[in-house]
């Protein structure tokens, strides 16, 4: 399974990949939105079926992953890794020297994840993911500087 550059033509697929992934997924129409604006950038992993994706923009030499979604059919298989790879070098590529992300605080596998590609813990948002009835969750805030990152 090899990342391919996403188009506008994979926003259903990249959509059914994130409600697979998330309880509150972004739909094609919030995917488009997010997907056309500046410096944004996607990839796509496809099996039999789409197995993950990454959306990613980079803007002032920054990159920020907005979304990396791995449906739990297809967890630790390596397409969360793989799609992070080709993240990290388009980003290099358009001339990010650092990316940045958030992730839930209580999503280990995920932490476990980012740090294992080099991230660094660089702050918290408190109260920043809504979890509907179950409250609010805090999102650890994670850096990578891609200057020096071995991948």
């Amino acid at each position: 399974m090899i990342p391919k550059p996403a188009t506008q033509a994979d926003l259903a697929a990249m959509a059914s990949v994130h409600a697979q992934a998330f309880d509150a997924p972004w739909d094609e129409a919030g995917m488009a939105t997010m997907f056309s604006g500046a410096g944004t950038y996607a990839f796509i992993s496809v099996d039999a079926d789409p197995s993950g994706m990454v959306l990613c923009r980079v803007i002032g030499g920054e990159a920020e992953v907005l979304t990396l979604a791995v449906p739990p059919w297809t967890r630790r298989r390596g397409v969360g890794v793989a799609l992070m790879d080709a993240a990290m070098v388009e980003a290099r590529a358009r001339g990010a020297a650092v990316m940045f992300l958030e992730v839930d605080v209580g999503n280990a596998a995920a932490v476990t994840l980012y740090e294992r590609l080099g991230f660094a813990r660089a702050g918290l948002r408190k109260a920043y993911y809504d979890r509907g009835a179950n409250g609010r969750a805090d999102a650890l805030v994670m850096r990578l500087d891609l200057t020096s990152a071995p991948r």
